[in-house]
């Protein structure tokens, strides 16, 4: 009884820090993808859109990996505090995109998406590292109540997000939506420096630098054929099959190294557990639909129902709510009876319900409809974000945590990262499409490339009206059409849920209390 309080004592003392450090994160999606209208009203390039978020998972998803095993081998305050560091550096510099000090407006959207890349980097570290943190402190059967907590926290954050990214839209300029995150960043980093304690490691083991390098390589180039396959270069172009060629070589490069390595990045041995490989195929499931289709909530609501950037950052207050009141019931429902299979299949047929009512939306539908949409959606959302985490650390042993937090994290990234670029696609072709269909093929070509891509909702005021109507229409049903397709994945959530064995969840304290210090296996 006194060692769970001593370590409940020890870990509220940490928490503050590590949630800020997520809220981090958190905050700077939502902020940014309430502000995307008018950064694109600005920058230009609507059918670029989709490649600010894209870059962003992209560098997120790459590095995740190699964020989690560094920190199993050398420790994890120290490469904590790095991602802070490079999330926040990327933020400065996404924050001057497109300004005179890097060129001016000409090259803005490219700089925002090359550095959007490296703010990406660093927020790889930020979650799979709290994660594991968490799990390092806390053992699993308690560690719902706490994952309760932060899924909360982050459903905060997810609210406030859209509010203080409608704020800054509204009266302040878009860059504050990076900028806001310097402040923030360097009191957690004061507070990760003053509180976090972990244990020393030592380790002789070298990383596994071919296998990230064969990783990163395979995903950039799967993300590319996403992105270009039936956009940009025909899906039997040289362009295309020369990246397929490139995803599946480096592929299984990653694949035969991983076999041979001391210390893998992704240790292969992990799939051999059945709840591992379902919640890893659950994670990406999950990523693939929430994070592609959502991104295109905000456009919706600030260009065809007319809200303001601060009136579409509370028309999701409804999704965030109900996420966190369920993450916060369900964290302290698997405290309480160690039970956890059930939360996984409600949470993937609220999520696919969600999405079956987002795609009915079109130019009719009222605000407070498109409410009650994303609140089933947030509902289903609340199942899922912890627990998931909480099932596949629950699943390997002490030493791997690192690794099954970073590989939980990696599916969802990439899910999230392949969505964005395939629902990116998916979109333009079909906005190209219906503008087409409209006006002519040269009128839509002019519409959706160079200064007719700035979809600034004021500038469609100025617009005749018919063509703004048609416009609007043309909008809402390539929205509509990127839920739809989104339905195919998050159904297939609840099946794969429904194969999980229930475990029993550890319960033993994780790190012995006197702090000793830690040696590699490894290391000898």
């Amino acid at each position: 009884m006194a060692e769970a309080v001593g370590r409940r004592r020890e870990v509220m003392v940490v928490l503050p820090g590590l949630m800020l450090a997520m809220v981090l994160a958190m905050l700077d999606n939502m902020i940014v993808g309430t502000a995307m209208p008018r950064i694109v009203g600005e920058l230009g390039g609507l059918t670029h859109l989709s490649w600010v978020v894209t870059a962003y998972v992209l560098g997120t998803t790459v590095s995740t990996p190699i964020w989690g095993k560094i920190g199993d081998l050398y420790g994890r305050k120290a490469i904590f505090i790095t991602s802070v560091v490079i999330f926040m550096i990327g933020s400065a510099l996404c924050g001057m995109a497109g300004s005179s000090m890097l060129g001016g407006p000409a090259d803005g959207m490219t700089e925002l998406i090359a550095f959007r890349a490296i703010q990406g980097l660093g927020a790889g570290g930020l979650m799979v590292n709290v994660m594991a943190i968490i799990g390092d402190l806390v053992p699993p059967r308690e560690r719902g109540q706490y994952q309760g907590i932060m899924a909360g926290v982050m459903s905060l954050a997810m609210i406030a997000g859209p509010l203080v990214g409608g704020f800054i839209t509204d009266h302040l300029d878009w860059r504050w939506a990076f900028y806001v995150n310097l402040p923030v960043g360097a009191v957690a980093l004061v507070m990760l420096v003053l509180n976090l304690h972990l244990p020393r490691t030592h380790t002789k083991v070298r990383i596994d630098w071919a296998g990230a390098v064969l990783l990163s390589v395979s995903i950039t180039a799967m993300v590319l054929i996403t992105t270009w396959g039936g956009n940009e270069y025909a899906w039997g172009s040289w362009q295309i099959l020369t990246l397929i060629a490139v995803a599946v070589v480096f592929l299984a490069g990653f694949i035969v190294v991983e076999r041979r390595v001391a210390e893998p990045i992704m240790p292969l041995q992990l799939f051999r557990n059945r709840n591992f490989t379902l919640i890893s195929g659950i994670g990406f499931l999950l990523g693939f639909a929430m994070f592609g289709a959502i991104n295109f909530l905000p456009l919706f609501q600030q260009t065809v129902q007319g809200a303001t950037a601060t009136n579409s950052g509370l028309l999701l207050l409804p999704m965030m709510a109900s996420a966190m009141v369920v993450s916060l019931f369900v964290g302290k429902a698997i405290t309480s009876t160690g039970k956890y299979k059930i939360y996984p299949i409600v949470g993937g047929v609220g999520m696919a319900v969600g999405m079956w009512l987002l795609s009915t939306m079109d130019v009719h539908t009222a605000s407070w409809q498109t409410g009650v949409y994303i609140a089933v959606l947030g509902l289903g959302m609340g199942f899922l974000m912890q627990t998931t985490m909480l099932i596949a650390q629950n699943s390997v042993e002490q030493k791997d945590l690192g690794v099954s937090s970073s590989a939980t994290t990696f599916f969802r990234s990439i899910g999230g990262s392949f969505g964005v670029s395939l629902f990116g696609a998916i979109f333009n072709n079909h906005y190209l499409s219906e503008l087409t269909d409209r006006f002519g093929a040269q009128a839509a070509e002019r519409m959706t490339s160079g200064g007719g891509a700035r979809m600034d909702p004021k500038q469609l005021e100025q617009l005749a009206p018919q063509m703004r109507t048609g416009i609007l229409e043309s909008l809402a049903t390539s929205i509509s059409g990127v839920f739809w397709w989104a339905i195919a994945f998050a159904v297939v959530v609840p099946l794969l849920a429904a194969l999980i064995k229930e475990i029993p969840l550890r319960g033993g304290a994780p790190v012995d209390a006197d702090r000793q210090e830690v040696v590699s296996p490894a290391a000898g």
